[in-house]
């Protein structure tokens, strides 16, 4: 209740249910747009969560369309990664996967419409001269010589693009709206390029192509969209969508309305930038677990319901904020604590030998998989030498330490009490063993040694080893996405691996679902790297008890 409570509390909700009351429509039918340039990130599953959501709240329909007016993009590369986050988040598309080239011959004719308006004209300025004449907020523009063509030459001019008769670059369709706008965008902006690209749906048929601001506005009236939800960036742009709808007379006018988009703290949502560290090599590409991709994240660990919840929280306003890092790991600690499978690892071993238990002699312990969630038992072995973490031991430890040290007492989790006898070094003075005594005699959940420190570990022979991946901030700057040298703020300990030890009941489908190592975080497995004699684990969240390690 509190979930829909938080979905239907935003302004955007509050427009469709007016809209719906007046009979403005008779159902809503938004749409999802992406450019297939990149994966998609964090930002884009807030856009997703709240087309798709309201699509259902209201019992309307949500289309998928992919914006592929760039042929120089590899646009196949993309689609089906989109296609599956869209999924793997839970949400469904309307009917077919639709693209903008689907219009092109539409999109097209609409620009023949506006030149025969003399509305548009070819322009034959280089781009660096268009932009240059086009000013700035504080110059004004200066009209293209070619502005004032008539009507038939622009309509010849045109076919003669759409021929191949031009060189790319030397020509381009430009709407005739207002050089002295106070709105550059509105500074007769380009409506076609030419680009000899093979297109990955129309191959050669065209070589021009409609920009995004020309073909998008007419793809949502096509498609019938009643509300076009975009992000803020995009609110200039409102008034190019509305003039080009309003000028080529469609038989549908949809209404934008923009929201604010996500930004996340120490890290940045822009696909430009993300391929710069792609490139770079800072990381290992799109699904890189330390990067706010859905792929990324996916594969540190977080769970679609995480992500939905996490995006219906932080709500829909036109307030621009920065979320914090926190906040999106609240969501899937507070699940994970419900549903994780509890098991002990080890990620920085310290050989531990306790010298009054039989030497041959295995003990089996039997153990819950949840504290409080009934989720079966496993059973552990017990034996003479087993690992703990490094950091469990001090030789001359602080008073307020209560892990194990000389001479001082310590309960092995589901175990015994111990007491650190000795401890032997190498030649570095480098701590290799601790030589310890069990206390037999003591049950192993006996109440009264309740105030002892607790530890993990794990048996010497019964284990498997294993890699860890320690993810800490992508940036060392909390808003890299503002900064123009974000590259320098990059955090080169972003990535920290660690070689230890799990226990051996690690099942298939542990795989599958992220575990507790229990006093160090949630993990998950990367099925990327993933060996079943040596698994490699993603860190999804540490747990509060590691953080001060």
């Amino acid at each position: 209740m509190e979930k829909q409570k938080k979905i239907t509390s935003n302004f955007i909700y509050k427009i469709i249910h007016k809209d719906l009351f007046i009979n403005k429509y008779k159902y809503i039918h938004t749409r999802f747009p992406p450019e297939p340039n990149g994966y998609l990130h964090l930002g884009h599953a807030k856009s997703i969560c709240l087309n798709f959501n309201l699509a259902k709240i209201f019992k309307g329909k949500c289309n998928l369309r992919f914006d592929d007016t760039n042929p120089n993009t590899k646009h196949e590369k993309y689609i089906n990664k989109i296609k599956n986050d869209i999924l793997w988040l839970g949400f469904k598309w309307d009917g077919k996967t639709r693209y903008s080239s689907d219009y092109f011959d539409q999109i097209y004719n609409f620009a023949i419409k506006l030149i025969k308006k003399n509305l548009a004209y070819v322009e034959e300025l280089s781009l660096k001269e268009v932009r240059k004449n086009r000013g700035s907020l504080t110059r004004k523009g200066k009209q293209s010589p070619y502005r004032n063509r008539k009507i038939k030459e622009n309509l010849i001019l045109f076919e003669k693009m759409k021929n191949g008769e031009f060189k790319e670059g030397s020509a381009c369709l430009r709407a005739k709206i207002n050089m002295q706008s106070s709105c550059v965008l509105m500074r007769d902006p380009i409506l076609y390029r030419i680009r000899f690209k093979n297109h990955h749906r129309t191959k050669n048929k065209w070589c021009i192509y409609p920009t995004y601001d020309f073909s998008h506005c007419i793809s949502d009236s096509i498609e019938n969209i009643t509300h076009s939800l975009c992000t803020l960036e995009f609110q200039e742009n409102k008034k190019l969508y509305n003039w080009i709808l309003k000028k080529v007379s469609t038989d549908f006018v949809p209404k934008q309305y923009e929201f604010s988009r996500m930004n996340l703290e120490y890290s940045i949502m822009s696909k430009r930038k993300l391929k710069i560290l792609i490139e770079k090599k800072l990381v290992s590409g799109w699904n890189d677990p330390r990067i706010p991709t859905l792929a990324g994240i996916r594969r540190r660990g977080y769970t679609a319901s995480s992500i939905r919840e996490f995006c219906n929280r932080i709500g829909i306003t036109k307030q621009e904020s920065t979320i914090s890092e926190s906040m999106l790991e609240f969501f899937i600690k507070k699940e994970l604590n419900f549903n994780s499978y509890r098991l002990m690892a080890v990620i920085n071993p310290l050989l531990l030998i306790i010298e009054n238990f039989p030497d041959e002699y295995e003990e089996k312990i039997e153990i819950s998989n949840h504290p409080y969630n009934n989720m079966g038992k496993r059973t552990v072995i017990f034996n003479k030498k087993i690992y703990i973490e490094r950091s469990d031991f001090m030789e001359n430890p602080k008073l307020e330490y209560k892990r194990l040290s000389l001479g001082k007492k310590v309960k092995l989790r589901n175990s015994y009490i111990i007491k650190a006898n000795r401890i032997e070094k190498n030649k570095h003075g480098y701590i290799t063993k601790v030589y310890c005594n069990y206390y037999s005699n003591i049950k192993k959940n006996n109440y009264k040694f309740s105030k002892l420190g607790i530890i993990h570990w794990v048996s010497e022979k019964n284990n498997i080893p294993a890699e860890f991946r320690f993810y800490d901030r992508l940036f060392t700057h909390p808003n890299p996405e503002k900064l123009d040298n974000f590259l320098s703020f990059f955090n080169k300990d972003s990535l920290i691996i660690k070689h230890g030890f799990i226990e051996k009941n690690i099942k298939k489908h542990h795989i599958n679902y992220p575990v507790q190592f229990e006093r160090i975080g949630y993990f998950f497995a990367d099925k990327f790297n993933y060996k079943k004699d040596y698994p490699v684990f993603n860190l999804t969240a540490k747990l509060s008890s590691y953080l001060n390690r």
